[in-house]
């Protein structure tokens, strides 16, 4: 991710003090561009829980080095420190399987010997972040294909993608699922324009995916919510590509709260639906994403709250319903498989099945019983 003419990750280990660990403040922006410093396991927990850092991927990443703080608060002794500092961590985002896999994936190689315990953490949440940034580029590579195939039914008019919360670079450690492929098209000179949604309560779209289009230098128009479903009845929108928290082993797919309204809009109007992430999102212990995807309810403030930069340029956060106005929360929904296009992963675009997954990912086959 370019910012200011530097190429920046969304975390990283500072290379001076290996004691700490960078991320970017998503909090602060679009408005200031802000680096934070996290030197306890704490401090990544409360990054992961505060939307500090947000994203499957992202998260998931967070919560490696979050472990690789943890041995360094903890020193090579008792192994079980890591194991209730990993289920604190899994506990701090339920929805996202990336978290849980990261989690699971550092236990597993932090559960040896006591010796060398530090530096097998640094390498192995290294090794996290380099192939969620690999993995987000090659769906960018494969989901390019996509918008390429519609820039020749547009015939040089820009191919028009509608979005939904942010699945770009800010969301994982570099790249991005959903804008990974507009990005990759943007590289090769072809023209597309971005329909992103606000994103309603966090309003990532707006504080977040437009910020990121706008100094890719991606042609964008922020819109409402539910302005999607009109766009497409007018034949506005080429394709819709959004990203994914978790997605089960027939296809089904949670993301955002919203997104499956956009899906069956999509379906209504013969639009193209693709939902784009790397396989460390995938859950194939679940098959039935409605019944089995746990939808994470966030504060309820975040509903009756919104942020913004005042005519003053001060930051402030106003009441936008009268003060004793209930309020839910939930900050998922699951796309049904029925309504997916097709899944773009980093081994190539499959249709939303068993038997199109499995196709990619043959070797996460459960044995004929």
């Amino acid at each position: 991710m370019n910012i200011g003419g530097n190429h920046y990750r969304t975390i990283w280990l500072d290379a001076e003090d290996p004691r700490v660990v960078k991320i970017i403040n998503q909090l602060a922006l679009p408005h200031r561009f802000e680096i934070v410093e996290l030197r306890q396991f704490s401090a990544a927990l409360g990054a992961i829980r505060d939307m500090q850092v947000r994203g499957a991927g992202l998260i998931g990443a967070t919560a490696a080095w979050g472990m690789y703080l943890a041995v360094l608060e903890a020193g090579e002794g008792s192994f079980s420190p890591l194991e209730e500092a990993g289920q604190t961590f899994k506990a701090a985002r339920p929805t996202a399987s990336n978290l849980a896999w990261a989690v699971d994936r550092m236990l597993r190689v932090l559960a040896g010997p006591p010796k060398g315990r530090v530096e097998r953490a640094r390498r192995e949440a290294q090794a996290i972040s380099d192939e969620d940034a690999g993995y987000c580029r090659r769906i960018g590579l494969h989901g390019l294909r996509l918008i390429e195939q519609a820039a020749e039914r547009r015939k040089g008019e820009p191919v028009r993608v509608l979005t939904h919360c942010n699945a770009g670079a800010l969301a994982f450690v570099d790249y991005g699922s959903a804008l990974s492929p507009v990005y990759a098209a943007a590289d090769r000179g072809i023209p597309v324009h971005v329909w992103v949604d606000e994103t309603r309560p966090r309003n990532q779209g707006a504080s977040l995916t437009a910020w990121e289009l706008g100094r890719y230098g991606v042609d964008y128009d922020l819109i409402a919510d539910n302005a999607g479903g009109h766009l497409m009845q007018h034949g506005m929108v080429d394709l819709v590509i959004t990203g994914a928290d978790r997605v089960t082993s027939r296809g089904d797919a949670a993301n955002k709260i919203g997104t499956y309204l956009k899906a069956l809009a999509a379906r209504d109007n013969g639009v193209p639906f693709y939902v784009a992430f790397p396989s460390s999102t995938f859950d194939f212990s679940m098959e039935d994403g409605l019944a089995e995807i746990p939808i994470e309810e966030r504060d309820a403030d975040e509903i009756r709250r919104i942020s913004g930069k005042t005519a003053s340029g001060s930051i402030e956060t106003v009441r936008i319903c009268a003060d004793d106005t209930p309020a839910r929360n939930w900050g998922f929904d699951v796309t049904p498989a029925r309504y997916i296009t097709g899944l773009i992963t980093e081994r190539g675009i499959c249709e939303p099945s068993k038997q199109g997954i499995y196709s990619l990912y043959p070797e996460c086959e459960p044995e004929p019983k």
